[in-house]
């Protein structure tokens, strides 16, 4: 893969990642009584989640057009890094030590399964 190839996964991925998060702040605001899937209906965190996820849907076809999957979707992975750290950071979510370990093997994994590509 060449770096823009790989530019483009981590861009993917950050995206989908930006998008969990703002599908977290949409949940929290569905409280209470009354009807959810109207108030879900006028969460701007959904639809700004739901633009990026189009987004990140199309960036991938791209990517996919050049490469092959068994190389671009391990990337997909590095999802399991970027959303607890921005959970931590954007919604005050804890952190744990074992989410840190977790994130370093599978970073490794990505690695590894996309040398030689």
């Amino acid at each position: 893969m060449s770096l823009f190839q790989i530019g483009l996964a981590l861009l993917t991925v950050v995206i989908l990642a930006v998008g969990q998060i703002l599908f977290k702040m949409a949940a929290s605001q569905l409280s209470g009584t009354g009807a959810v899937w109207l108030a879900a209906l006028r969460s701007w965190p959904l639809w700004a989640g739901l633009l990026l996820y189009g987004i990140a849907t199309v960036l991938w076809l791209l990517l996919l057009r050049h490469v092959p999957l068994r190389l671009a979707y391990p990337f997909v992975g590095l999802a399991f890094v970027f959303v607890p750290l921005m959970a931590h950071w954007c919604l005050g979510e804890t952190l744990h030590p074992y989410t840190l370990w977790g994130a370093l093997l599978i970073s490794v994994g990505v690695v590894v399964s996309t040398l030689g590509g």
